[in-house]
């Protein structure tokens, strides 16, 4: 194989075979296409719900999905641009799950709608029309953040103080009182800022700034938390004075559990922490500590939930709901229950868009969307949606495989496991999989913090995925300020060399 032009070529030690780098397509035609065809399935699924709604297709049906189109266009121009080498499958596959969530939640507005006048349902109204704007304005930020970030190892300067606001962000809900920090009465978790009718969850937000700090503080002291002090069943435990960030942020995980009363978040935040130190060290004896110290706070947790109560009788409750749905069927157990049946009623093919009864499941725009969508596309549909986001994931992964920078390895593939771990989360309380936690779907459920910090996640997976499969040019080039300095391939799948479409 013969080296592309402008490469350093060394000979290679005996035995083994050189390592030629391949530079990817920039691809955007390729990118272009699947954006068209993901906005044709959004517009099949939005036709189909008002021939069954309505009995009828209306001339405006096309409007909403228009307009999310135009928006998802103007990202594309953008990468196109500013990023040309980004991967090309990551805003069409995000684009179809955020176009398919617009669409349901129109969906369940026309439901609701008195029927003489579903035919005339203004665009932008419910839920499914404030989903719509809170769409346009997340895309609209993540090309801005595009255009500001044109290297991802820029923001490593700031990671200290995105750490810090992190923290703040996650502590604000829990110190206020209930009023502005609850919205939903009919559940105890205090994970909002509530003021004037303007609402907005900082830990969508605390989780990406967390996440750079966690990437920058792991590239730092990676050396450190890799050292072994002994070997029990053939797994390497670090040194016990090395624990202390672990137990830290363990300690910050329940206080979200018994303060902000809410499973769901505490253990993403405890568990993207893990799995990017894991990432750093490639020792699974800090999988083995994070799962018994998760573990070990949750049954603490319900244990003295059911003896002293106090901050710590929610999680005792949602605990024996999960257990026994039936034993208060008509209390706290009515919402899943109510989910399980949705699922069930779908079956395989599910009784097709606009056909079944999902305003029956409680708080079905938010937490329970995808029992509310199963009914409606059955477990096929469902599977279909899953791998859509396994490949956003996938292709997350990719490109902190590729990156030649140990930050952006650290930062890309802490954000693809923050948003499989997220899925995992809520997906597992609706099938009764854990306890159910308050986590969104990402890009599915309405709200326009996890929207607005979910796409602000892609830009930042974009913008990597750029660096990974630009071409390499002679030199290494200058290292932006702040940026964390050492050997670019020092983590597990860094060798790597080939970088393909």
């Amino acid at each position: 194989m013969t080296a592309p032009p402008g490469s350093a070529s060394t000979p290679a030690p005996t035995g083994e075979m050189p390592r030629v780098r391949v530079a990817a397509k920039p691809r955007r035609n390729a990118e272009l296409a699947l954006l068209v065809l993901a906005m044709a399935v959004v517009a099949a699924y939005a036709a189909t719900v008002e021939a069954n709604l309505l009995d009828t297709v209306t001339l405006d049906f096309w409007v909403p999905i228009a307009a999310v189109g135009a928006v998802f266009l103007a990202l594309h121009l953008v990468v196109r641009f500013l990023a040309p080498y980004a991967d090309p499958v990551l805003v069409p596959a995000v684009a179809l799950v955020n176009g398919l969530g617009v669409a349901f939640l129109r969906r369940l507005d026309l439901a609701n709608a008195v029927p003489e006048e579903r035919a005339d349902f203004a665009i932008f109204s419910g839920t499914g029309g404030r989903q719509l704007a809170w769409t346009l304005a997340s895309v609209i930020l993540a090309a801005g953040l595009l255009v500001l970030m044109r290297d991802h190892r820029a923001i490593s300067r700031y990671a200290y103080t995105l750490g810090l606001a992190g923290i703040v962000l996650v502590i604000i809900p829990a110190v206020l009182p209930a009023k502005y920090s609850q919205v939903n009465p009919q559940s105890d978790a205090k994970l909002w800022i509530s003021v004037g009718g303007f609402t907005i969850q900082p830990g969508e937000f605390a989780k990406l700034a967390l996440l750079v700090f966690f990437a920058y503080y792991l590239v730092r002291k990676r050396e450190v938390l890799s050292l072994a002090s002994r070997r029990f069943l053939g797994v390497d435990f670090p040194r016990g004075r090395d624990l202390g960030p672990v137990v830290v942020v363990w300690l910050i995980s329940l206080g979200v559990l018994v303060f902000q009363k809410d499973l769901g978040t505490s253990l993403l935040y405890f568990g993207m922490f893990v799995v990017t130190l894991y990432i750093a060290t490639e020792r699974v004896s800090w999988l083995i500590i994070g799962l018994l110290l998760f573990f070990g706070g949750a049954f603490l947790a319900y244990f003295l939930g059911s003896t002293i109560g106090g901050p710590f009788a929610n999680f005792y409750t949602r605990v024996e709901i999960w257990q026994d749905p039936y034993g208060d069927a008509y209390g706290a157990g009515w919402q899943p229950l109510q989910g399980l049946l949705g699922l069930g009623t779908g079956g395989l093919f599910g009784t097709g868009p606009g056909g079944g009864q999902p305003t029956q499941i409680p708080e079905v725009h938010n937490d329970f969307i995808f029992a509310g969508m199963g009914e409606e596309i059955g477990l096929f549909g469902l599977s279909a949606l899953l791998v859509i986001y396994l490949l956003i994931i996938s292709r997350g992964l990719r490109a902190a495989l590729a990156v030649r920078d140990s930050f952006g390895k650290l930062l890309a593939g802490g954000l693809s496991f923050t948003l499989c771990l997220q899925l995992f989360v809520i997906i597992g309380g609706i099938s009764s999989l854990i306890p159910l936690t308050g986590q969104t779907t990402p890009f599915l459920s309405a709200g326009g913090s996890s929207l607005m910090a979910n796409w602000l996640l892609v830009a930042t997976l974009l913008r990597i995925s750029d660096a990974a499969r630009r071409p390499v040019e002679s030199g290494t080039g200058p290292r932006p300020s702040g940026a964390p300095a050492g050997p670019p391939a020092q983590l597990h799948g860094a060798t790597t060399e080939v970088i393909r479409p």
